[in-house]
């Protein structure tokens, strides 16, 4: 079987699944992941899960040399797990960085086309549920209302002219994530996400929407919390104060990023 890094020219592909306690999806999830893209790499980046993820993970990296995990000591956070794996992945030389939840809400089956986008020339490809062709199954009005709320917030705010900001399933050059000034991230949660968007909008990357259908988890509880939202608030707020005090007046017309709004490529808005 051809794997998906042998159609993309080489490229060495390296999955991020941060965890904490999720003993009962990480196996449902890694073996669909390899089996949607045989020729990815998948770093299990573990907060010390009470649950015994962790050990699962140690499971599945002992039977299949491309799993690997990253034991961290504690539980610090999604956007720490994510600067922990892309740190790993670089000092590796992996040319594509891919996020992913480990809950199953980012259904491994639509990897490839992310990494089609970034075939085709985009240097991130964002998973998005708010571009036509998305959607999001199972999720109450409640959440839904706080995605797009968040995503517009941010919009505004930052200048962000994508849909779905706040999605945590992407896929990036390797050499757009070394140059975002990992070092310098605090932001966790869902906030971690549009910090992470922010940066590479400012580096001018080219910046892809491709629509995905998000699944709310079956097993296991959400980490999303009010502390998780407020984070973003009030991150999200600094930013944007400190952007429109930096720029000069004249401002405000500039480059817009690429934005696909279906399967058929990156155009421009």
């Amino acid at each position: 079987m051809q794997t998906h890094s042998e159609e993309a020219g080489g490229d060495r592909i390296l999955v991020v699944v941060p965890t904490y306690n999720e003993a009962g999806n990480i196996t449902s999830v890694t073996t669909r992941l390899r089996a949607a893209v045989p020729g990815a790499d998948v770093l299990i980046a573990d907060d010390d899960s009470p649950d015994g993820t962790g050990r699962i993970a140690d499971e599945l990296a002992e039977s299949d040399e491309r799993v690997h995990v990253l034991h961290r000591p504690g539980k610090r956070g999604l956007g720490a797990a994510y600067v922990a794996g892309f740190r790993w992945g670089i000092e590796r030389g992996y040319d594509v960085l891919v996020e992913m939840d480990a809950d199953g809400s980012h259904r491994p089956e639509e990897l490839p086309r992310l990494l089609a986008a970034l075939d085709a020339g985009a240097d991130v490809a964002l998973g998005s549920r708010w571009v036509e062709g998305g959607s999001v199954v199972n999720w109450p009005r409640s959440r839904q209302w706080l995605s797009r709320g968040g995503s517009a917030y941010s919009r505004w705010l930052l200048g962000l002219p994508h849909r779905d900001v706040t999605g945590g399933y992407r896929a990036l050059r390797t050499r757009v994530v070394a140059g975002l000034g990992l070092d310098a991230i605090r932001s966790q949660g869902y906030c971690f996400q549009i910090d992470l968007l922010r940066r590479a909008s400012a580096r001018e990357a080219s910046i892809v929407e491709v629509p995905i259908t998000f699944v709310e988890r079956e097993i296991g509880t959400s980490k999303m919390n009010r502390a998780i939202v407020a984070e973003a608030v009030w991150r999200v707020a600094v930013w944007g104060t400190l952007r429109r005090l930096s720029r000069p007046a004249s401002a405000g017309r500039g480059r817009k990023d690429a934005v696909s709004r279906g399967p058929g490529g990156p155009r421009r808005p």
